[in-house]
């Protein structure tokens, strides 16, 4: 996760809200929920990982969460 520390401001009630925004950032989520894609993602690496819809995007097993690994998509579930 990338980190975000807030710049200075003059004025404190903006800066306030910077501070509740890198706090907000640092706190991990219990889950995480995938959208649908109907295409490929457009950039994409060794551990990308999406939910295909299966018939406009279908990498080979049909609907789905896929992890791109080893050069290939690998059907998760």
């Amino acid at each position: 996760m990338a980190r975000y520390t807030p710049g200075i401001v003059d004025d404190p009630k903006v800066q306030q809200e910077l501070y509740k925004i890198a706090q907000a950032m640092e706190t991990a989520d219990p889950f995480f929920t995938l959208d649908t894609l109907y295409a490929y993602p457009p950039k994409y690496r060794e551990g990308t990982i999406f939910k295909a819809d299966g018939t406009t995007l279908n990498p080979g097993s049909g609907a789905g969460v896929y992890c791109y690994r080893g050069g290939v998509w690998t059907f998760l579930g």
